[in-house]
């Protein structure tokens, strides 16, 4: 079995104050989403992928997407992108321009409209690539770099060990490795092994990634794969908890409870007033439906909640929705209590 590291975890010259990271997740880690998990203790958090072209054409919808709170550092900021002139000036303007840490390159990402860019999962074909781009943003950015990519395209490909070397090479500062193929997509078991196989290759920082549900499951990746961080994604939608009691198990050996409704319900009334100022209350509204689904996750009634929050239009009635909610889990909880007494 391979021992969990014991150097501090550092990017560049960035030390974390954990191993826990909040994985990039499209449509999902925007600021208010990141604070709310930073603020349950997270090392480091990465923002969602952002397009190259998006940035260098200055889109109004792609440069908000750059908005950093303090807060939030130290922070990885992903950029993507096909074409090495748009890659390396976008890359230029995150470093001159944003309050990131790292600037992340995504080579990871399945979908097929990214695919077709020559970006993502893309450049796990080609080791070459990897070094070409990786060194051209390297030699005009003055922030670290750092490269988040898959296992390989698919079984018959699987170059992660090349890949990681070839980010090495041209001197990325660490590499997050999710143990899935192209192909896989979000499907199938990760491989940890071959997430094992990288962190032996290389000596820069390897982020490992892929079903770290629990904190148990964070524990187990850093022992059986020396990894130097356990990112986390799916498991923090609706559950900052999850990174908390993650950060806790790792540190003190101890397993917090789970949240209450109460506890959920708050936390997410916290996250909605945040993305009410970020993005407005009209697209707000909008995108806090999914989340606030997976908040109530686990508590019961939710089906009902949840459809009732669906047809929700304005603000105070996603609110007033979420608060009845509370009430009435408060109130059956209660309720039990007495009768179990």
């Amino acid at each position: 079995m391979t021992n969990a590291p014991t150097k501090p975890f550092q990017i560049g010259n960035h030390v974390m104050d954990n191993r826990v990271v909040l994985a990039p997740m499209a449509g999902i880690c925007n600021s208010a989403f990141r604070l709310t998990v930073k603020e349950f203790g997270a090392g480091l958090v990465y923002a969602e992928m952002i397009s190259d072209k998006g940035i260098v054409q200055k889109n109004e919808r792609t440069l908000s997407m750059l908005y950093i709170d303090e807060r939030e550092n130290p922070l990885s900021l992903q950029i993507f992108g096909g074409e090495k002139e748009t890659l390396v000036a976008a890359a230029q303007y995150v470093d001159q321009h944003t309050s990131a840490d790292i600037i992340d390159i995504n080579m990871g990402c399945p979908v097929n409209k990214i695919i077709k860019c020559e970006a993502g999962a893309r450049w796990l074909l080609d080791p070459n690539k990897i070094y070409e781009m990786v060194s051209a943003v390297v030699d005009n950015v003055k922030k670290p770099v750092s490269v988040k990519m898959r296992t390989g395209w698919d079984e018959e490909h699987l170059y992660m060990v090349e890949n990681a070397q070839a980010v090495e090479r041209a001197g990325g500062a660490a590499v997050a490795v999710h143990g899935r193929t192209r192909v896989q997509m979000y499907e199938g078991e990760a491989n940890w092994d071959l997430i094992r196989q990288v962190k032996e290759s290389v000596n820069i920082p390897v982020i490992g990634n892929g079903d770290v549900n629990t904190p148990q499951d964070a524990k187990r990746m850093l022992d059986e794969t020396g990894v130097d961080g356990v990112m986390i994604g799916r498991a923090a939608l609706g559950d900052p908890w999850m990174i908390y009691r993650t950060v806790e198990y790792l540190e003190t050996g101890q397993l917090k409870p789970e949240p209450t409704a109460q506890e959920k319900i708050d936390v997410c009334l916290l996250h909605f007033d945040r993305l009410t100022a970020l993005k407005g209350e009209r697209i707000a509204v909008r995108e806090m439906r999914k989340h606030a689904a997976w908040y109530l996750k686990g508590i019961r009634g939710n089906g009902t909640a949840r459809n009732m929050i669906n047809q929700t239009e304005t603000a105070q009635e996603l609110k007033d929705y979420l608060r009845f909610f509370a009430e009435e889990s408060l109130k059956e909880y209660n309720e039990a209590s007495t009768i179990l007494a």
